[in-house]
């Protein structure tokens, strides 16, 4: 082996150490340091491409969709694009509140589709719609003079804390329990207690103080991490968009150390009811985006849509511009369901209807990235640089 050959790798790994040195305080890092490998590089991978893209994404988009339920490697956005979504959205909300036969149906079903998921690459983010479990006649919503204020029951000390650690049980199992075909479990966006800025759930900022809402998540993390080691969540927080300030936007953030996402659901300011407010949508998302840059997190438009989507230009239009808009970084966009039986709730194009023109000019732009267009994102690779 020659002189000059051993110089250069010398080189190269010095420069790669410094690189890495030089970014360690910067570069955003899993809080769980116990995470699998696959949740780290899933993380890392998604932190790389929202530099100069965005993944798109479309929830129960495998499970059913206009006018169709349960049809295998079947998606409205597949139907008119050939391609799934690269994020598919799931629910925890059938792991609670039911007979023990209906929850172990509802974890087989979940199992498949995150499986399938991974197996084909894609990324699974999961919304937690869970019943109130003070009062669970009322469900996830809250309903005045019905609806029980839950969440100080649930925190230690409270009065259903060790009803709220069995239901956190059966999420552990589910998580310790879905592996690829690869044998390796699947890593998946955890985003519970969303909307938390709102008062229309049970965990929402009238019917609890911050500080119960930051114990309440805190607990969550930390159970799940430290007691029953969940070790392929990245947890993502995601408030409504009620919010005008980065100060206003962290009122109830539970604090650095316990969040791995931040995100943003609004609908509001992108159509909804007929009302546009883009300036403000925009400015919204890149205080979560500035937010997670500045904390070393990663960012996500976390909900989005326009139901019935009656604006035939929306897709691009109203939402590319938006996202191209500041320079903003943001891992995934994810619009909500298309419901199997309702004519009018669906908030992803079908074969047909009137938006499918404009929702192919955005799956086309280079910006977006559907799961065809993925890479491997399970698998941290390294490169030497000559």
């Amino acid at each position: 082996m020659n002189r000059l050959f051993l110089l250069l790798t010398s080189l190269s790994l010095a420069f790669n150490l410094a690189a890495v040195s030089v970014g360690a305080t910067s570069r955003p890092r899993l809080i769980d340091p116990k995470a699998t490998p696959e949740t780290k590089a899933l993380y890392y991978n998604l932190g790389r491409l929202a530099r100069k893209q965005i993944l798109f994404g479309h929830q129960h988009a495998t499970e059913y969709g206009h006018g169709w339920n349960g049809e295998a490697d079947r998606s409205d956005v597949k139907s008119v694009t050939g391609s799934h979504p690269a994020v598919i959205g799931v629910d925890f909300s059938g792991l609670s509140g039911r007979l023990p036969q209906a929850i172990e149906q509802a974890k087989e079903s979940l199992r498949r589709q995150i499986v399938d998921t991974y197996n084909r690459g894609g990324v699974t983010t999961v919304a937690w719609h869970f019943s109130n479990p003070v009062t669970p006649q009322t469900g996830f919503y809250w309903k005045d003079s019905l609806s029980a204020p839950a969440v100080a029951s649930l925190i230690p000390g409270g009065s259903h804390h060790e009803q709220y650690k069995e239901i956190l049980h059966t999420i552990g199992s589910l998580a310790n329990s879905v592996r690829g075909a690869d044998g390796k479990l699947v890593p998946m966006l955890f985003r519970p207690f969303h909307e938390l800025d709102g008062g229309w759930f049970w965990w929402g900022k009238p019917h609890c103080t911050a500080e119960e809402y930051r114990s309440l998540w805190q607990f969550t993390v930390s159970y799940l991490c430290d007691s029953l080691n969940v070790h392929n969540f990245i947890y993502v927080f995601s408030p409504d968009a009620l919010f005008k300030t980065e100060a206003e936007y962290l009122e109830r953030y539970p604090g650095d150390a316990w969040v791995d996402m931040v995100g943003m659901d609004n609908y509001g300011d992108f159509g909804r009811n007929g009302r546009y407010n883009m300036p403000a949508g925009i400015a919204k998302l890149k205080i979560v985006s500035d937010y997670a840059r500045k904390a070393g997190k990663l960012a996500a438009f976390t909900e989005t849509g326009l139901e019935s989507i009656p604006d035939t230009t929306w897709w691009t239009g109203s939402l590319l511009k938006s996202l191209k808009a500041e320079k903003m970084q943001l891992a995934y966009v994810l619009v909500w369901r298309n419901d199997s039986r309702s004519a009018t709730h669906f908030y992803a194009p079908y074969p047909g209807h009137t938006s499918v023109p404009d929702f192919l000019n955005f799956y086309k732009d280079e910006y977006t990235v559907f799961e065809t267009d993925l890479p491997h994102l399970y698998r941290r690779r390294r490169f030497l640089f000559f």
